[in-house]
């Protein structure tokens, strides 16, 4: 692949415009135009940031394991810190708050809302009603409200995550925009963007089941066994809508239930996610995505402070 196809598919898949990624490069815009146009090349310093910023946003590169142990011990200290989160998102309803527009925001975005992050607020705390928005995108800020408000009660009063927890908060998710709310798919489904192959619908009991089973664990490495309990529950994508969804508020409830911050996963790191996802289901390769939870839960401190 040569430079003019590198610097085109960085582009598409980062989202980044051409000034920014000129900046990240460290060079102007009028010569990044002209690599990209293939009128000229670059030399070897900037051929090799280049190949770098490819690997990185491609996941082809491996976040070392040094560097993704600093951070897991980081987040490690930060939970030090903050015991007790589940106890502040109950009583401190400002950061509640924060949470839920974060949470919701940012979930929904990463499936393909138009909302913005104003007029999701305004649905959440003023039951505002956005005109020329579609009823459906309006109906999941409100769902996603209630479900997340019924994970945090229901862990709060000390439940485990279980499937019926799961089945719930699809259950409450998907009310009034879907007939199999609260159910299993009984069809087959594809993964929209990804060429992952996701379970036989006949085969979904039976390993939900078994995922289930693996949330209640005696790893030391908690950021680690969610990420990639995350990815396992993905691939299966066991309902016909609302996977991502659900899959990161189960994500959210075990970093939850394991006294570390909610991960808020930004959705201008969407492609990266489902990259890394990918890379997770297809090459058993978790750094990246583990990686992404860091930064996320990372973000889910800052809102604490």
């Amino acid at each position: 692949m040569n430079t003019q196809q590198k610097l085109t598919l960085i582009r598409r898949l980062s989202g980044k415009t051409q000034e920014k990624l000129a900046a990240e490069l460290g060079v102007s815009f009028p010569t990044l135009n002209s690599w990209i146009n293939g009128k000229s090349l670059p030399r070897k310093q900037a051929a090799q940031r280049i190949d770098e910023l490819y690997l990185h946003v491609t996941g082809q590169n491996v976040v070392p394991a040094d560097l993704l142990d600093a951070k897991k011990q980081v987040l490690i200290e930060k939970r030090k810190r903050h015991p007790n989160v589940l106890q502040t998102l109950e009583t401190r309803k400002d950061i509640y708050d924060q949470f839920l527009l974060a949470l919701t925001y940012n979930t929904n975005r990463i499936e393909g809302s138009t909302l913005t992050e104003p007029e999701t607020a305004a649905i959440l705390f003023e039951n505002a009603a956005i005109p020329d928005k579609s009823i459906i995108e309006q109906m999941e800020v409100k769902n996603h409200q209630a479900a997340f408000q019924h994970m945090v009660r229901y862990l709060v009063e000390g439940g485990e995550i279980t499937e019926g927890l799961v089945l719930k908060l699809h259950g409450i998710l998907m009310n009034g925009i879907r007939e199999d709310a609260g159910n299993y798919r009984r069809h087959a489904v594809r993964i929209v963007g990804s060429n992952v192959p996701t379970t036989n619908y006949l085969k979904v009991p039976v390993l939900m089941t078994n995922i289930m089973k693996d949330t209640v664990w005696g790893e030391k490495d908690v950021i680690g066994f969610a990420a990639r309990i995350h990815s396992r529950f993905e691939q299966i994508h066991p309902f016909s809508d609302g996977n991502g969804r659900i899959g990161r508020l189960l994500l959210v409830a075990i970093l939850l239930k394991k006294g570390f911050a909610p991960a808020v996963i930004a959705q201008e790191k969407r492609r990266f996610y489902i990259l890394y996802l990918n890379q997770s289901q297809i090459k058993d390769d978790h750094s990246r995505l583990e990686d992404l939870v860091c930064d996320g839960i990372m973000a889910g401190y800052d809102l604490l402070s």
